[in-house]
């Protein structure tokens, strides 16, 4: 095997899926079965994913069992599989070679001759998201794999007939390290996720060698003077280097042209000259540079102006990115996947702007370490709302070996209360919020099932006045 894993699959026909239905695993298999592979799989619960893969007439079977690999040239599956799972163990006992989900991916990829990963800190869904929407949109049928549904694909996965493939290029664990993609997307490089890294230089160290494993382009934000040094070396390694961002220096830049709080219009200038104007529908200077570095990525790659801007227009978000729930009662529910200060920043620095009257900002801290870490950066981004409230701090894969809580945090943010329980936060907020407020539930684990309560009581109240 080479290292960008171009021969994984030479000699391969039948390949396993342990844990098929799972939303990063569904895209790859989807991919595969139209490359012609034969594909099964397992899972131990029924899902929409789940369903459209059934639908192709790939074999499922529910529940894990030893005798579902045999017969399989190489077995796939997540990180939240363990090694003992029975499933591993008899393909390890049967000499068939299993590989995690992040190794198969770099595989895919590198069966798309124009393949390109987003990557950055923050802001990857949105941007692979409006990518994709440009290319379908444009004629160009790229195949797409997403960390989000899209509602313009209903999904979170597209098969083209294209040499093209977007994709997502998470850091956490280096992930993306497997990836060798033609074109990179460069968003933004930021400490986060140092209970793996340890340090902002061991991030930037991470993203200058993805950065080296790009072929062709990288396009990259001019305005981060981390992702610049990332790619400083990068044009002697003969790739071509593209800037966005707001700054004059930017090959492409933003300039807005109006604010409403809701959303922004801004022009696109390359090389001194408007190109386009675009109208966004997704709130925040955020998504504009999102939208930015999709552009630049698309128009570089072919696409013209104009269809990028019409794109864009349409362009109505990805799952959990300040992704508006419904209004009732003269209130409005929405849900965010933010769990970086940075990223609190900027959501909740955008829900100040949109004219609500209160923003009651609903927070679920997402991991022990990422809290005890930013502790005090949390607690300056989240006195930024008119109200916080806090849940217990998510573990996600830790143990709290910091004894940090919920209500150390809370106890740094004026006004702030906590709850233990989603019930305990819907029934208070609820109670508090009055028309023409904003409830925004905010963090990267299940918090968005407080805002479904909180939707559900809200109706409820409506249908007993």
């Amino acid at each position: 095997m080479v290292d960008n894993y171009e021969h994984l699959l030479d000699n391969v026909k039948r390949i396993h899926f342990v844990g098929i239905g799972g939303s990063g695993m569904c895209p790859l298999a989807e991919i595969l079965f139209h490359k012609g592979f034969e594909i099964t799989g397992s899972d131990t619960a029924e899902s929409d994913t789940l369903e459209r893969i059934k639908s192709y007439g790939i074999p499922v079977t529910m529940g894990h069992r030893a005798e579902n690999v045999l017969g399989a040239d190489l077995v796939v599956y997540t990180a939240a599989v363990k090694l003992d799972n029975v499933e591993l163990v008899s393909a390890r006992e049967h000499n068939i070679p299993s590989i995690e989900r992040c190794i198969m991916l770099g595989a895919v990829v590198s069966k798309y001759k124009d393949s390109v990963a987003v990557c950055g800190t923050h802001g990857k869904t949105t941007t692979t998201s409006m990518i994709t929407q440009i290319f379908t949109m444009s004629g160009f049928d790229p195949t797409a794999v997403i960390g989000a549904k899209l509602p313009f694909i209903n999904g979170n996965s597209r098969i083209g007939k294209s040499d093209i493939m977007v994709c997502e290029a998470c850091e956490y664990v280096d992930t993306f390290l497997h990836i060798y993609p033609a074109v990179s997307v460069i968003l933004n490089v930021d400490a986060d996720h140092l209970d793996y890294f340890g340090t902002l230089d061991r991030i930037k160290e991470s993203f200058t060698k993805f950065a080296s494993q790009t072929s062709s382009l990288i396009v990259v934000n001019g305005d981060d003077k981390n992702s610049m040094f990332c790619v400083k070396d990068m044009e002697k390694q003969g790739k071509k280097i593209v800037t966005f961002g707001f700054g004059k220096n930017n090959d492409f830049r933003a300039e807005i042209t109006a604010e409403s709080g809701v959303c922004d219009s801004f022009d696109i200038i390359h090389q001194n000259e408007k190109i386009a104007s675009v109208k966004l529908k997704v709130p925040g200077k955020f998504n504009v540079m999102n939208a930015l570095a999709a552009a630049a990525t698309t128009i570089t790659l072919g696409v013209k102006p104009e269809d990028v801007s019409n794109a864009l227009a349409e362009f109505s978000g990805a799952h959990r990115r300040f992704e508006i729930l419904g209004k009732l009662n003269g209130i409005t529910v929405a849900d965010d996947f933010a769990h970086h200060p940075t990223e609190l920043r900027a959501t909740l620095t955008t829900a100040m702007s949109m004219g609500f009257k209160n923003v009651w900002a609903v927070f679920q801290p997402h991991t022990f370490s990422r809290t005890y870490m930013f502790l005090n950066e949390f607690a300056e981004v989240l006195s930024i709302p008119d109200h916080a409230i806090l849940s217990e701090i998510l573990p996600v894969r830790e143990t709290n070996t910091y004894n940090i809580y919920a209500k150390d945090l809370a106890e740094k943010i004026d006004g702030c209360v906590w709850f233990k329980t989603f019930e305990e936060i819907t029934d208070y907020v609820t109670k508090m919020a009055k028309p023409g407020d904003l409830i925004i539930t905010i963090g990267g684990g299940n918090v968005y099932m407080c805002a479904n309560m909180i939707v559900k009581k809200l109706s409820e109240n409506s249908e007993q006045n």
